[in-house]
């Protein structure tokens, strides 16, 4: 589509629900969030277009601040287009807010920081509604030796021990800005803000650092992992129930009506 005044770029908040997807990304082989979100926009702006998102996201990974942007000839009203958009998706998926952004913003190289979470259900026995929704591990984890963990991973590190082997990313230097870990009740929540995530890169954190709550291995075990830059030598990559992108973060010279909308359980 021509970059022309007749183009108008548009940017969307949206959340969903992973289970019925094979991730983000438009794949031949399963329905994928991406898939669903083009369609139906496309209904609203009357012609087939693609989207870019903030993240990409991997099977079973569930989103409360994913942001997309899409160019369009199409002129609406931002709550025509979270209004119709909506009454076209499936179930699990919905938008959140749309706005008309300048031609310079882009969901994907305009963000500054990123946040997931990952919740991890700590109790001896399975959940049953909440299946697919957390992560369950039926070891009581101490949540103070995983904060004590977590904190060696702050800052800027080569993180080639917790990205997966098949990462495509032309570096594995990334910068975390705060690793929270909290709890309430049976349910463990951790936080974390980075510039960018690596592929795996939080659900093999999450692995180690589940480990170490489990009193398997020191809180410093997390630090000995990052310095081998090995991924082969690190933990267990973590199930990917438990994530969410939560927010994505871009300057304040783009105006957005998002804010952090963290799920909640306990």
């Amino acid at each position: 589509m021509q970059d022309n005044d007749n183009i108008n770029r548009i940017a969307m908040g949206v959340e969903y629900d992973g289970r019925p997807f094979c991730g983000w990304q438009f794949q031949d082989h399963s329905p994928s969030v991406q898939q669903a979100v083009e369609a139906a926009i496309s209904q609203v702006a009357n012609h087939a277009l693609r989207v870019v998102c903030a993240g990409r996201t991997d099977t079973g990974v569930h989103a409360t601040g994913q942001v997309i942007h899409f160019d369009t000839p199409a002129l609406r009203e931002p709550f025509q287009w979270v209004k119709g958009v909506n009454a076209n998706l499936p179930d699990g998926v919905a938008i959140r807010w749309a706005t008309a952004v300048s031609k310079d913003f882009h969901a994907r190289f305009s963000a500054v920081r990123r946040s997931y979470r990952y919740i991890i259900y700590s109790r001896n026995v399975r959940p049953s509604y909440l299946n697919g929704l957390v992560t369950w591990d039926y070891r009581e984890l101490d949540e103070k030796a995983m904060q004590q963990a977590a904190n060696y991973l702050v800052g800027e590190h080569d993180f080639s021990s917790y990205r997966a082997l098949g990462c495509q990313a032309k570096s594995p230097v990334r910068t975390i800005y705060d690793f929270k870990i909290s709890r309430s009740g049976d349910f463990i929540f951790l936080d974390i803000e980075a510039n960018a995530f690596l592929h795996h890169m939080v659900r093999n954190m999450a692995g180690v650092l589940m480990t170490i709550g489990a009193g398997e291995q020191k809180p410093a075990w997390s630090k000995e992992v990052l310095e081998l830059k090995d991924r082969t030598l690190g933990g267990i990559t973590a199930p990917p129930h438990g994530l969410y992108l939560a927010e994505v973060q871009y300057p304040d010279t783009f105006i957005l009506p998002q804010r952090i909308q963290r799920p909640i359980f306990g």
